[in-house]
């Protein structure tokens, strides 16, 4: 059983890591075309990459990572993805802005070739900060957790009774969340 959890939590983590890798190469292409080519500030210029693969990302991640939710309203699992990509969007700016910091302030004309070899720096650390970040907190607010959570909780010394788990399960702020979404979703959005 535990090989079994192992397993799809790996399967799962290599399934974000391809959307990861092909909203990068689309991030990344779009960066390095507006700095590179177009010689935009590095963080307009990441800032427009971010959002275009962030669309890829979102449509991707809910499609082939993470299950929807039974219990939880598909405008809550909007809103906490759009809260994930604020926060990543501001470490991915500030990681950006902290690679050239320092420069000319027009290094992206004066100094092209050093800024545009720290934006791709700044843009691979960024990248890997921003994936732990939206993991982390997709795989806790968005994921079907209920399974997750009952198994998680078997692990542990004390085995729990069924009605002990799923009250644990109800008191989980995730399932709270999602419940509360449902309770408030406009009528016609189901």
């Amino acid at each position: 059983m535990y090989t079994v959890r192992v397993r799809k939590l790996i399967e799962q983590i290599l399934k974000f890591g391809v959307v990861g890798i092909i909203a990068f190469l689309i991030d990344w292409g779009i960066l390095n075309l507006l700095v590179g080519v177009f010689h935009m500030h590095n963080v307009i210029a990441a800032t427009i990459s971010f959002l275009i693969s962030l669309i890829f990302n979102y449509f991707a991640s809910m499609k082939y990572v993470f299950k929807h939710r039974p219990d939880m309203a598909r405008w809550m699992e909007m809103a906490i993805f759009l809260f994930s990509a604020v926060v990543g969007l501001f470490i991915n700016m500030v990681i950006i802005w902290l690679s050239t910091y320092g420069m000319n302030k027009d290094a992206y004309i004066s100094q092209h070739a050093m800024y545009l070899l720290r934006t791709n720096i700044g843009k691979l650390i960024s990248t890997v900060v921003v994936a732990i970040w939206n993991f982390i907190i997709r795989k806790w607010l968005l994921d079907d957790t209920h399974t997750n959570a009952m198994n998680r909780l078997r692990r542990g010394d004390h085995i729990l009774s069924e009605e002990e788990l799923e009250a644990k399960w109800e008191r989980s702020f995730s399932h709270r969340l999602g419940m509360w979404s449902i309770e408030h979703t406009p009528k016609g959005w189901r």
